[in-house]
């Protein structure tokens, strides 16, 4: 099979996105496809580098020169290629691509629905809103769809707006092969890398700085522990650093708690944190998929996440569950409640705990990168036969 795979720029600040079209790329390409990658490149973005005018840059190379560009490939690319938009928020070039077979991978709607106005307690700013809604414009015209999640599917029916001949779910395979580390290796690794291991472990959470991770939910929950227990294990954040709300929330945790932040960590040392956390927390607003939750039940760390989708649907009955924070609720009830839930985590025997632990093994099993990529595969061919029989 010929395969364009459309993705974002390499100088973008995030990179999950062009990770995910570099790992379709190497999987295809071993897999004896044909492959091409095609991204804005640096133009204008490289002549600013590092001067305030180096994003204004990169918007005359995405918005500007690339249009032009793509319109110059396919009037080249030979008529037997599919064409794989990596991302929904790529979504400004998919009506260039409306006569060709093409489909878009989704994995959060989450920006999008905070600019139509669900976002608890987040609100997008009006330049936030216009962006929102022009990837929106763009990704609309699609006619097929893979989506990480059946509560994404639904969120691009319900927020998308599209009108799809086919809409798809593939569960992301983990694209990294953890599994638990023995407790010496563990606390090896960590001290290895730097960082304030003990013997005791911690608690632990991986997320980003965005609204829907709900950290000033995650601190509020740990203060309540930190005051229920003589000896509360501290938390580990593996992240951005704290915002100013954030660190002041930090403040008042009690004295016997620790809240520490660690960014940059690799995936060899991420494994090594799964693997000597004694209980791993997520308790997120709202997700695409939510990575980390299999990451850490393939260590063998037990889950304490939000009762709703995805997390719910990802994480499975391996996981143990709290409820979302609503907007109206009171955030120390709440924070209570989970704190309550996460001390009985803690507080199970050995035997039970084991039983959590290979339940949670058990059911990552199903996150196969191998299986994802086959089914992708299986996917795009049969587009592409509805396409060219139109």
């Amino acid at each position: 099979m010929k395969l364009v795979i459309f993705c974002h720029p390499p100088y973008l600040a995030s990179q999950s996105m062009p990770r995910f079209a570099q790992m379709l790329q190497r999987s295809f390409v071993a897999l004896g496809h044909e492959v091409s990658m095609l991204a804005p490149q640096p133009h204008f973005h490289k002549l600013f580098a590092g001067h305030r005018y180096a994003k204004w840059g990169g918007y005359i190379d995405q918005y500007l020169i690339f249009p032009r560009q793509v319109r110059k490939v396919l009037a080249s690319t030979p008529a037997d290629t599919m064409f794989v938009f990596a991302d929904q928020a790529l979504g400004p070039w998919v009506p260039l691509l409306m006569n060709r077979p093409h489909v878009v991978h989704v994995h959060d709607l989450l920006n999008l629905r905070s600019a139509l106005g669900d976002g608890p307690g987040h609100v997008t700013s009006f330049s936030g809103r216009i962006y929102q809604k022009y990837i929106r414009r763009g990704f609309c015209k699609g006619r097929h769809f893979i989506s990480v999640s059946n509560k994404t599917r639904d969120d691009l029916q319900r927020f998308g707006g599209v009108k799809a001949m086919t809409s798809e779910v593939v569960y992301n395979g983990l694209n990294f092969p953890y599994q638990p580390m023995t407790p010496e290796a563990a606390l090896a690794k960590l001290r290895a890398a730097g960082l304030p291991a003990t013997p005791g472990g911690m608690l632990l959470h991986v997320g980003g700085g965005q609204w829907y991770k709900n950290k000033g939910g995650l601190i509020a929950l740990y203060s309540h522990y930190a005051g229920m227990v003589a000896d509360p294990l501290p938390l580990w954040c593996i992240g951005p650093k704290p915002s100013n709300q954030i660190a002041r929330m930090i403040d008042k945790v009690p004295a016997a708690g620790r809240v520490l932040f660690f960014q940059n960590l690799d995936n060899e040392t991420l494994q090594a944190a799964y693997s000597h956390a004694r209980a791993f927390i997520f308790p997120s607003f709202a997700e695409g998929f939510g990575w980390p939750l299999i990451e850490a039940q393939a260590c063998g760390c037990p889950v304490l996440t939000t009762d709703e989708p995805p997390m719910n649907e990802v994480a499975g009955d391996a996981a143990r569950y709290i409820p979302r924070l609503r907007p109206e609720a009171d955030i120390d009830t709440w924070a209570e409640q989970g704190a309550t839930a996460l001390q009985e985590l803690l507080s199970l025997s050995e035997a039970d705990r084991a039983k959590v632990i290979q339940s949670g093994r058990d059911w990552v099993k199903r996150f196969d990168a191998a299986s994802a990529i086959r089914r992708y595969l299986e996917i795009y061919a049969r587009i592409f036969a509805l396409e060219t029989a139109r």
